[in-house]
């Protein structure tokens, strides 16, 4: 079910909301969190169609505040004015969603938007698909937020949109450029975790040169191997997307875990047979929902990000290989 609320504000959409649970029954009470997203106008349903398969898993409210970013929220064409639609039941997967559609003035305090709206007593996410500030955790609505998540690689520059993220971290901030090295930092430590245990004395990363997930697995290893890594860039104009391979040297040999095709990744160790492994690159509702399994920072990534990143890129083993 779909309510459209035109020019309204966040009392109306309050009350809208009541009314629907006591009269439909098609809002249950059984929210986890508070899910806000903050994007641009006119793109707000790919979060939203994540948000909702994500809801299936972390039962929640979403609430999407959507301006004009391209006039900095001011749109002066409609003037101040707030549009609004909820939508509940198969619309809405296992969550509520709340759409916000500020003009103008109503555009200038998000916090302000969404305070009368965020479930009692339920943690608050804060995600920015898109565009975000430089310093979220300071924002009007990531200063209200337990967990706050950005993607370093929908930015016009990922690497720069890392190094901010990396200048401003906080506790509770993420980002899923990290998310999405879950499935590969899990089999690099499996493989480590096996005979012959020999320690690794350097690495090699490669990957997109849009793909700061590669520059996060470099410096991940770096500060958990403290070994020197060579992270090498790779042109999109040849197929690669994302993170292409990673080579691991012990005195046995190399280590090997290569994605030449998407979604398939090729495992060679010394006297071992030669393994493929599915690697898929992780979509929106697979970085969503394990970001939403934990509300505590996550202190991994917070070393990661504040130490790790600049241990690597200040190291002088460190080296970028041009690998076009």
């Amino acid at each position: 079910m779909i309510v459209d609320l035109p020019d309204t504000t966040t009392s109306k959409i309050s009350k809208s909301l009541v009314k629907i649970r006591e009269e439909g029954g098609a809002v249950a009470l059984g929210r986890v969190l508070t899910l806000v997203i903050v994007t641009s106008l006119g793109e707000e349903e790919d979060a939203i169609e994540a948000a909702n398969d994500a809801s299936r898993e972390h039962p929640m409210r979403v609430i999407v505040v959507s301006t004009d970013t391209a006039n900095d929220g001011m749109n002066t064409g409609r003037g101040a004015r707030l549009d609004a639609q909820i939508r509940v039941g198969g619309d809405a997967g296992a969550s509520e969603v709340v759409v916000l559609r500020a003009y103008g003035a109503a555009a200038s305090d998000q916090e302000g938007l969404v305070t009368g709206l965020l479930l009692s007593d339920a943690p608050v996410v804060v995600w920015w698909p898109g565009a975000a500030p430089d310093d979220v955790s300071k924002s009007d609505l990531g200063r209200i937020a337990t967990r706050r998540i950005t993607d370093s690689s929908n930015q016009p520059n990922p690497y720069e949109a890392l190094l901010r993220r990396a200048e401003s971290y906080a506790p509770g901030d993420t980002d899923f450029a990290w998310t999405r090295l879950t499935l590969w930092r899990a089999q690099l430590a499996a493989v480590l975790d096996q005979p012959p245990y020999e320690p690794v004395t350097a690495i090699e990363v490669s990957g997109a040169s849009d793909s700061p997930s590669t520059l996060l697995l470099a410096a991940w290893l770096r500060h958990q191997l403290q070994v020197p890594v060579k992270y090498g860039l790779l042109s999109r104009s040849n197929g690669s997307s994302g993170i292409h391979g990673v080579i691991l040297t012990r005195e046995s040999g190399d280590i090997e875990l290569v994605r030449d095709v998407p979604n398939v990744a090729r495992l060679s160790q010394p006297n071992q047979p030669t393994h493929d492994l599915s690697l898929p690159r992780r979509n929106l509702r697979d970085c969503l929902a394990e970001e939403l399994r934990r509300l505590d920072p996550d202190d991994l990534y917070g070393e990661v990000i504040s130490q790790g990143l600049s241990e690597l890129l200040e190291s002088k083993d460190a080296g970028v290989r041009d690998a076009v």
